[in-house]
C-alpha cells in the first residue's frame, strides 16, 4: 500500500486548495517521525499530520487526536521557532516524484520576511521531513544523514539540501512529448508483462496503477507488451491520456481496496476493475479522510506499543524482583520454624555443662529425650554457658524472624498479585487513555516516576458497558482504580459482582435496577468477565459471583483487591462474538 507519486500530488493539491494561505499556529512533535501542524485558516484550524516513519510515511490532514509528550523534543522547539506564525504560500511537487514541497513565509529574527520549505520525502524507509532556509540550506529534519551514512546526500544542518535522484521514468507531465515517450519506453521493454514495463517506464505510479492500466488495455493482468496489437496500443495511449489528465486537472476518487475479511490491501486514485468481485472498494470525500481511516487505528496500536512496552519492563522487573524476595523469605521461614533444634542445643549444653571446657570445637552428648548421641558444634572462643546462651538467641532471633516473615510474605505476595492484576489489565488496555490511566495508578504506587504534575489530566474513562439479552446493564472495569470505584461507590448492594476466580482480572457488575436477575443473565456476565481476564485465551474458567454487599476492602490494601464471601462459582469459556454482540458504544 504504498502512497504513490500521483497520489502525493493530488494530496499537495488538496493542501493547496484547503490550507493556502493558513498560518501556522501550533506545532506538535508526537513522536520522533512525527510532526502535526495546526494550521488556522479563516473556515477554521486543520490539523496537517507529517509522518517519516519507515511503516507508514504520508502527508495529509488528520481527524484523530495523537497524544504529545510532555515535554516537546529539541526539533520541535526548532520548527516552533522558524515556522511560528508562518504563512502556508505555496505546495509543489518534485515532478511527478514522492517530494512535496510546502513553501512558508515566515519573519526571521530581524523582523525580515524569508521563504523558507519544508520538503516532505514519502521514501519508505529513508522518508523525512526537511525544512530548509531560503537559500536552499538544511535547518534541520526529522532524520539526520550524515556522511558515515551517505557521503552523496547528506542531510545535516548547514549544508546544503539536493533532492533525490531522479528515477530513469517518464514524466507524463513533462511538455507535450511524455506521452509519445512513455509510450516508447513501455513498447520497446521486450518479453516483459505488460504492467512491469509500465511500472518501470511512467514516474509516480505504483503496482496497482499499472496493473489497471494493463487490465483496461487487454482484459487481463497477465497480457506481455509483445502480444499487443494496434487496438491494444491505442488504448493505452488513451489510458496514459487519462492519467495525466488526473494528474493535471486532478478529478480522482479516493479508494481503499480491501478484502473480504474487510482487511485493506491497497490505496488509490480510481475506482480500480482487476479485482472484479474478489474485494471491497470503499470510497473516501478526501485523501486525507482516507489516509486517516486507514492509518490512524494502526499507528495507534503502535504508539500503544511503543507506550506499554515501558509498563511492562517495569511491571516485570517489579514482578522478578518480589518473586525472588519471596523465595528468600520462605527459605528463611523455614529455617525459623525449625529453631526447636536450637533450644534443644543450648539446653543439651546446660545440662552437660560439667563435661564441656573453654577451647572445645565439638562435643558429642546424649539427647535425653530420644536417647541418641547428638554432635553439637562449639564456639572454642565461649565458655560453655556462653555456647548455650548463643544457641538460646539463635532460637529467639528465629522465633522473631518467623513472626515479621510471616507478615512481610503475606504482603509481598499481595503485591505480586496487584503487580499481576495490573500486567493483566495492561495486555487489554485499547486506548491511549487506559494507557494513561495505569500509569497515574503506578505512579501513585511509586513504582514509576511521575511524569508531570502540571499537566491537564484527560477525563477518566467510563466502564466498559454491556446489554444481556435479558437487558440488564453489564459493566466492566478497565483498571484497579476504576474496579475499586464501579465495586465499592457505584455500584448498589443488590448489584451482582463477578470475577475470576483465583486469577487476575476485571471486576464486573451486573446492575439490577431493583429487579431480580435471570441465571442466563449471570451466565452472559461470566462469560465477559473470563473474556476480560488473564483466562480469556483460556478454555473452561471458573468464576465467582456475589451480591455486591459481600464484598469489601481489606484497609490498606492495593487497588484492586478486595474480598468476598457468599460466593456461588460457575464454569464458562470465554467469548469474544459474545463480548462484541453485546458492547454498547466505544469500548
Amino acid at each position: 500500500m504504498a502512497l504513490d507519486g500521483v497520489m502525493l500530488g493530488l494530496i499537495g493539491k488538496e493542501i493547496k486548495e484547503r490550507a493556502l494561505g493558513a498560518r501556522v499556529d501550533k506545532i506538535h512533535q508526537p513522536s520522533r517521525e512525527e510532526l502535526v501542524f495546526v494550521l488556522r485558516t479563516r473556515e477554521g484550524t486543520l490539523r496537517l499530520l507529517v509522518s517519516a516513519g519507515a511503516n507508514h510515511p504520508r502527508v495529509h490532514f488528520t481527524e484523530s487526536f495523537i497524544e504529545n509528550p510532555a515535554q516537546p523534543p529539541m526539533l520541535c522547539m526548532l520548527f516552533r521557532k522558524k515556522l511560528g506564525s508562518a504563512r502556508l504560500c505555496d505546495v509543489r511537487q518534485y515532478g511527478s516524484d514522492r517530494v512535496l514541497m510546502l513553501d512558508f513565509e515566515a519573519v526571521d529574527e530581524l523582523g525580515d520576511r524569508q521563504i523558507l520549505t519544508l520538503y516532505v520525502e514519502i521514501m519508505g524507509r529513508c522518508s523525512n521531513a526537511i525544512l530548509t532556509s531560503q537559500d536552499g540550506r538544511v535547518i534541520d529534519s526529522v532524520k539526520r544523514v550524515d556522511l558515515s551514512m551517505s557521503s552523496v546526500r547528506p542531510v545535516i544542518p548547514g549544508v546544503e539540501y539536493m533532492l533525490p535522484p531522479q528515477q530513469d521514468k517518464i514524466d507524463l507531465r513533462s511538455g507535450g512529448d511524455g506521452i509519445d515517450a512513455a509510450m516508447s519506453k513501455v513498447l520497446s521493454a521486450g518479453e516483459i508483462r505488460l504492467d512491469k514495463a509500465i511500472l518501470s517506464a511512467v514516474m509516480g505510479i505504483s503496482p496497482i496503477v499499472s496493473r489497471e492500466i494493463a487490465y483496461r488495455v487487454s482484459g487481463g493482468c497477465d497480457s506481455f507488451v509483445s502480444e499487443l496489437g494496434s487496438s491494444e496500443r491505442d488504448a493505452l495511449r488513451g489510458q496514459l491520456s487519462q492519467l495525466r489528465a488526473v494528474m493535471a486537472d486532478g478529478g480522482a476518487t479516493p479508494v481503499m481496496v480491501s478484502d473480504k475479511s474487510g482487511k485493506p490491501v491497497d490505496i488509490t486514485f480510481f475506482v480500480p476493475n482487476q479485482y472484479g468481485s474478489g474485494a471491497d472498494i470503499k470510497s473516501f470525500e478526501s485523501f486525507s479522510a482516507l489516509l486517516d481511516n486507514l492509518y490512524s487505528v494502526k499507528d495507534q496500536y503502535e504508539r500503544m506499543r511503543v507506550k506499554e512496552k515501558g509498563l511492562i519492563q517495569t511491571l516485570t522487573s517489579s514482578c522478578e524482583r518480589i518473586a525472588k524476595k519471596l523465595a528468600i523469605q520462605k527459605i528463611e521461614l523455614e529455617r525459623a520454624e525449625n529453631r526447636e533444634g536450637l533450644r534443644k542445643l543450648g539446653d543439651l549444653i546446660t545440662a552437660n555443662i560439667y563435661r564441656l571446657k573453654k577451647g572445645d570445637t565439638v562435643c558429642d552428648l546424649t539427647d535425653y529425650e530420644t536417647g541418641e548421641d547428638v554432635t553439637v558444634t562449639l564456639d572454642p572462643r565461649l565458655t560453655p554457658p556462653q555456647n548455650a546462651q548463643k544457641y538460646y538467641k539463635e532460637y529467639a532471633k528465629a522465633k522473631t524472624a518467623e513472626q515479621h516473615l510471616i507478615k512481610l510474605i503475606a504482603d509481598g505476595e499481595k503485591e505480586l498479585a496487584y503487580l499481576n492484576s495490573t500486567l493483566d489489565v495492561l495486555s487489554r488496555a485499547a486506548t491511549v487513555r487506559e494507557l494513561a490511566e495505569i500509569r497515574e495508578e503506578l505512579e501513585e504506587g511509586g513504582y514509576i516516576r511521575k511524569q508531570n504534575s502540571k499537566a491537564k489530566k484527560p477525563a477518566a474513562l467510563p466502564p466498559i458497558k454491556y446489554v444481556s439479552d435479558d437487558g440488564f446493564t453489564i459493566l466492566v472495569g478497565r483498571n484497579n482504580k476504576q474496579n475499586d470505584r464501579l465495586t465499592l461507590k457505584d455500584s448498589m448492594k443488590r448489584d451482582i459482582w463477578l470475577h475470576v476466580s483465583k486469577q487476575p482480572g476485571s471486576h464486573v457488575i451486573i446492575v439490577s435496577d431493583g429487579r431480580e436477575i435471570p441465571p442466563s443473565t449471570i451466565e452472559q456476565a461470566a462469560i465477559i468477565a473470563a473474556y476480560h481476564s488473564s483466562a480469556r485465551d483460556a478454555g473452561l474458567t471458573a468464576v465467582d459471583f456475589t451480591l455486591v454487599r459481600h464484598v469489601s476492602k481489606p484497609q490498606g490494601s492495593k487497588p484492586g483487591m478486595v474480598i468476598y464471601t457468599d460466593q456461588t462459582t460457575v464454569f464458562v469459556r470465554p467469548d469474544p462474538e459474545l463480548a462484541k454482540r453485546l458492547a454498547v458504544g466505544d469500548k
